[in-house]
């Protein structure tokens, strides 16, 4: 299923929303509360950018990583992969459950790439002896791998582009991970771009920049500059303090059984 456009303002009303209220004294309606931003509450995301009148918008509340912008869990920490020249490849979310990761790729405008790359998945945890299960989840198949942890990975096709999450934890934290990791990815934006990608070319991932200038000089400074670093994640970051100084992480791999294998603190 695509998620991303924009719903017509005007739809029809089903049998539920035109049923008429009782015919008794009703007190005054309260005043509405304010609306935090600029999508409808009943539509669920993830979200294109262009759902928003005002783009600015769909930045408040939410961590810019320049493709992403993601809710954060409260409490959460930013763990970053940084390439050998300190341009981030990857940021992963850690809570006390475990860590996951939400990140966006060009696609057909007719949809379809999760199930292709599903598939993929599904076949490389095999081949590297994952005992493997297809379930079905909010936006459709989710592929989970298990072995000496659990990795689950969630895709979710866009207008132009397509999520994957990648969810890491232990057998005993991995539905609590899973919960946080669908609740960020319902008020998730996507910025994909007018560039013409070829399919499934990773969009970039951007840093604001107070974060991204604390990141390399801790990674500079502990001669680990293809490592993580982790910090405490602000959806606000950005301002003038910036989140406090983080400490390094040695790099995860990249491959589908090794995110399984990898562990919480990196």
């Amino acid at each position: 299923m695509a998620f991303g456009r924009r719903k017509p303002k005007v739809e029809p009303a089903d049998e539920s929303e035109v049923r008429k209220a009782p015919e008794v004294a009703a007190e005054p309606p309260e005043p509405e509360k304010p609306v935090d931003n600029a999508v409808a509450d009943d539509l669920e995301g993830p979200f294109d950018i262009e759902d928003f009148d005002d783009a600015a918008a769909a930045g408040a509340g939410r961590l810019d990583l320049g493709s992403v912008l993601l809710p954060m869990p409260v409490s959460a920490q930013l763990q970053v992969e940084l390439t050998e020249t300190g341009i981030p490849s990857a940021v992963w979310v850690v809570t006390p459950n475990g860590r996951f990761t939400v990140a966006a790729y060009a696609a057909p405008k007719t949809g379809g790439l999760w199930r292709e790359v599903a598939g993929e998945l599904a076949e490389s945890l095999r081949k590297d002896g994952a005992a493997v299960s297809i379930e079905d989840g909010r936006w459709g198949r989710e592929v989970v791998g298990t072995a000496t942890g659990v990795v689950r990975f969630i895709g979710i096709d866009g207008y132009r582009w397509m999520i994957r999450c990648v969810v890491n934890s232990s057998a005993e934290s991995i539905d609590a991970l899973t919960d946080e990791a669908r609740e960020a990815l319902v008020d998730t934006v996507v910025r994909r771009g007018d560039t013409p990608l070829p399919v499934r070319t990773p969009l970039p991932v951007e840093l604001p920049e107070p974060m991204a200038s604390q990141l390399r000089e801790a990674a500079a400074a502990q001669g680990a500059p293809g490592g993580q670093v982790v910090a405490p994640a602000d959806p606000n970051v950005g301002g003038e303090e910036g989140p406090s100084e983080p400490t390094a992480r040695r790099s995860a791999a990249g491959s589908a059984m090794q995110q399984l294998r990898s562990t919480t603190g990196g």
